[in-house]
């Protein structure tokens, strides 16, 4: 009997580790002009990078929370008659650095309230590597807006391990349900 109860409270706790609840939080980046939901609570990056245009400063938030990882990125891009372009070498690059296999199907158009209605403006499911090899798994959407004379892009994106992708898609529902531009 007591081995029982202590095998039950084993697996309750183990079970409890392994599967925290999401604690879906109201984030706001003013310089992106971003609300969001994220399940965790965020960190903040930015670096440099080339997209084929020159060197660009990429400024991240995100964060991990029961097996996926939550990113959404945004630059400036000075030409707004590139965003479309800049949207396709960013895709190409997110899937080659996961060596993404190649897509199923056409990308379903992702394009938020107040966002350009650009063709490049999509949701894409891929699968592919992580840095380390193992399998990883990515929701993932691209879209822009006009600011000022300038173009922001943006990219949010949740990254699950293989075994992970069903749950990697629901949250991403949650995640890019709640990106909004604001006015």
């Amino acid at each position: 009997m007591l081995r029982r109860l202590f095998f039950a409270i084993t697996s309750a706790c183990a079970l409890a580790a392994c599967s925290p609840a999401l604690n879906w939080r109201s984030v706001s980046i003013p310089e992106a002009g971003l609300t969001l939901s994220l399940p965790c609570k965020p960190e903040h990056a930015t670096r440099p990078v080339d997209l084929g245009r020159g060197p660009v400063e990429l400024a991240m938030t995100g964060c991990e929370a029961d097996g996926a990882t939550f990113v959404v990125s945004h630059l400036l891009l000075a030409d707004p008659s590139q965003a479309g372009a800049t949207l396709d070498v960013w895709r190409a690059a997110v899937r080659g650095r996961m060596q993404a296999e190649p897509p199923d199907g056409p990308h379903a158009r992702f394009v938020p309230a107040r966002a350009l209605d650009l063709p490049q403006s999509v949701r894409m499911a891929a699968r592919g590597r992580a840095p380390d090899g193992s399998a990883v798994a990515a929701e993932a959407v691209w879209f822009a807006r006009l600011e000022g004379t300038q173009a922001r892009l943006y990219h949010a994106v949740v990254y699950t391990r293989e075994p992970h992708r069903t749950r990697g898609e629901a949250a991403a529902g949650t995640f890019f349900d709640a990106l909004v531009l604001q006015p």
